[in-house]
């Protein structure tokens, strides 16, 4: 397959990172995405977790990146928000710059326009600065809601020091075709995460967005079209919570490593 596989941080569902990437590594994907603080869903129990807080489980995490041959695809958790400026993300920058990160993914939250142009910028010029790679990501539910939308604010930021990801629920969900992603200049695409879905949502979009995707194969998106588009070599992330199975009580290794196979074999 042209394109590896990464274990993104929502698929996981609250794991502690030591154990993301062994578990991405046994699945043989090359990279995963990244929070500094364990997320609220947790079906689980995993054992709370911050590298914000424990400098030894950064060490650790370095060192099984390093030894299972896995990178830190996007940070995440690094949204634009109403009650901060980006300036206070500093610090948080600098740990993703040490744990490795080879880029800060952010979103609006649906913060005004203007603001989100402006704080967007300037987390923008903070990676860069770290020398780490800046991805915008769209969404219907947020203030930019689709890729035409993405792609102005990556040129008002400069396409020297942004780009987009591109989330296929979101994609197609705002009305994006195969055609936009073959026509697209593939340096503008910094990251790719994916996930099924049916075409037409019903509902609470940013609740299905959190617990209602579906394994690649499973939903009406065209998916092997969508993945045939994009620039070969471009790692595939897999950002697809199966709720129901966690709090079923199936290991997470188990419906993972189902989401992997049927992804391979869906694209094989």
């Amino acid at each position: 397959m042209p394109h590896p596989l990464g274990i993104e941080l929502l698929t996981v569902l609250g794991m502690g990172p030591v154990d993301h990437v062994t578990l991405a590594a046994d699945l043989g994907c090359t990279a995963v995405s990244m929070g500094l603080t364990q997320l609220p869903m947790n079906p689980h129990d995993y054992p709370a977790w911050s590298l914000r807080e424990d400098a030894g489980l950064r060490a650790e995490l370095k060192a099984v990146l390093r030894d299972r041959g896995v990178a830190i695809s996007i940070g995440e958790g690094m949204g634009v928000s109403p009650e901060f400026d980006a300036s206070e993300r500093a610090a948080d920058m600098d740990i993703f710059a040490e744990v490795g990160a080879i880029r800060i993914n952010s979103v609006d939250m649906g913060v005004e326009r203007e603001r989100a142009l402006d704080q967007l910028g300037k987390l923008a010029e903070m990676a860069h600065a770290r020398d780490m790679e800046f991805t915008i990501e769209f969404c219907p539910a947020f203030t930019i809601r689709t890729l035409g939308e993405a792609l102005e604010a990556v040129r008002h930021i400069g396409e020297d020091k942004a780009s987009v990801l591109i989330d296929s629920m979101h994609f197609f969900r705002s009305g994006g075709t195969v055609r936009q992603i073959a026509e697209l200049d593939p340096a503008l695409i910094g990251h790719v995460q994916l996930c099924d879905a049916q075409r037409k949502g019903i509902g609470n979009y940013l609740q299905e967005a959190m617990t209602g995707r579906l394994i690649p194969g499973e939903g009406d998106l065209p998916l092997r079209e969508f993945v045939d588009a994009l620039p070969r070599g471009k790692t595939l992330g897999l950002e697809v919570p199966l709720m129901a199975q966690a709090q079923s009580g199936q290991p997470a290794a188990e419906y993972v490593a189902e989401i992997a196979l049927k992804t391979r074999e869906l694209l094989a």
